[in-house]
């Protein structure tokens, strides 16, 4: 079961201005499941996304990115299927992710360019590209303003629940709308961002700030999850503004107006990606890793993520073991070399529990056991090296994390 995570409430899933969504079951893994979905774009939107740094990228990354780059961002329309990454695939598999560009363009009237293609699923197979170009016409015929939870729940793999978020915030004497969906479970340590999020706003942004606006907030939260460390191939995060709603274009990425955009963006991204983490497979912990007191950010991630990454300390985690050695021992080979171990201070929640280098006098381990029995609890780390700091999310490692994967083509 996902960790304080329930269905979101389709209620509370606002429409945005220009965005047309329409879902299929296509039957591309299993049938009688919803697998495919398209977001139709109203003429005048603005695209940005950034893309997973595996080498190993999938094909319909690789046409994505070409159709971004070649449009300058006018994009009419998303697919997005699941059940299939159509990753591993060679050339074989990049013409299929075109021939998917192709039937939708000729269906919602665009042209191909202007489709940008999403897959995630089981890697090395090909896509079944006629199942696909089955569904996609359903999906047109399907296309309606509001029904973000069934988009949601389309491009679900491993995920137990949906995955879907809006906000609206006043900008400019405007109220903007902000609605997304992410998908993610495993295979999950994004390099920029998750494996498949889509936020789409009715703001009005010039190209460039849009570009800022989502490589921030890919940034501050989808780039601060893991669940077991592995970049999937085929991580994308789009961000659509449509520009409907009445407000003067914010043309610059600096100013309140674009900080307001920025936080709000921001806010629903980590709120999507923390999602991911609650529903990791086979979680039953969500932890907050708060690093703080490092020269830079980078090396505050270093530990971050040693810690996480850490099958020693993940089932820890989950038997609630106060084992803590383990988690000195990953801050201890995270990869700074001029690390004084002597100065660090390490904590869970309000517990301090090293320091010095070694258990703090009034540290008692059941202490450290109560906070590592709630569902929800910190590690702080406190380097004393400098100003920065980062916030991670992770989870525990439990068995059925391994069932999981071990039974996931069965």
């Amino acid at each position: 079961m996902p960790v304080n995570l329930s269905v979101p409430d389709a209620r509370t899933l606002a429409a945005v201005a220009g965005i047309e969504l329409g879902v299929a079951k296509a039957g591309i893994r299993k049938p009688n499941r919803k697998d495919l979905l398209v977001v139709r774009i109203a003429e005048g939107a603005r695209v940005a996304g950034v893309f997973t740094r595996n080498r190993l990228c999938a094909a319909p990354v690789i046409v994505a990115r070409e159709h971004l780059a070649r449009s300058g961002g006018s994009i009419r329309a998303l697919v997005v299927n699941t059940g299939n990454a159509n990753a591993g695939t060679g050339e074989a598999g990049i013409a299929d992710a075109r021939r998917v560009c192709e039937r939708t363009a000729q269906l919602l009237g665009c042209r191909a360019g202007e489709v940008l293609p999403f897959s995630t699923g089981v890697i090395m197979e090909r896509l079944p590209v006629d199942r696909i170009e089955a569904g996609l016409a359903v999906c047109v015929a399907d296309l309606a303003g509001a029904d973000w939870l069934s988009a949601a729940e389309a491009i679900m793999t491993t995920d137990t629940v949906p995955k879907a978020a809006s906000r609206q915030v006043q900008i400019a004497g405007a109220r903007v709308t902000l609605s997304g969906i992410a998908k993610g479970s495993g295979m999950i340590r994004p390099n920029m961002a998750t494996m498949l999020g889509f936020v789409c706003t009715d703001a009005r942004l010039a190209p460039a700030v849009l570009d800022a606006a989502a490589r921030r907030a890919a940034a501050q939260s989808f780039n601060c999850i893991t669940v077991d460390g592995d970049t999937s191939t085929n991580d994308a995060f789009i961000v659509v503004a449509t520009g409907r709603v009445a407000m003067h274009e914010i043309a610059q990425a600096r100013g309140e107006d674009f900080e307001r955009l920025c936080a709000a963006l921001t806010e629903l991204a980590i709120e999507l990606a923390q999602a991911i983490v609650r529903d990791g497979e086979g979680a039953s912990k969500f932890v907050t890793l708060s690093i703080e007191g490092g020269r830079d950010e980078d090396e505050c991630r270093k530990v971050g993520y040693a810690i996480a990454h850490s099958p020693l300390v993940k089932t820890a985690f989950f038997a609630s073991d106060p084992n803590l050695g383990r988690i000195l021992a990953a801050i201890g080979y995270s990869g700074i070399e001029d690390l004084d171990v002597a100065a660090l201070d390490l904590y869970l929640d309000d517990v301090h529990v090293a320091t010095a280098g070694g258990r703090h006098p009034d540290y008692v381990e059941e202490a450290g056991k109560r906070a590592m029995t709630k569902s929800e609890f910190c590690v702080r780390v406190d380097l004393h090296r400098g100003p920065a700091r980062i916030r991670l999310w992770t989870c525990d490692l439990s068995h059925d994390y391994v069932t999981i994967n071990a039974e996931y083509r069965t």
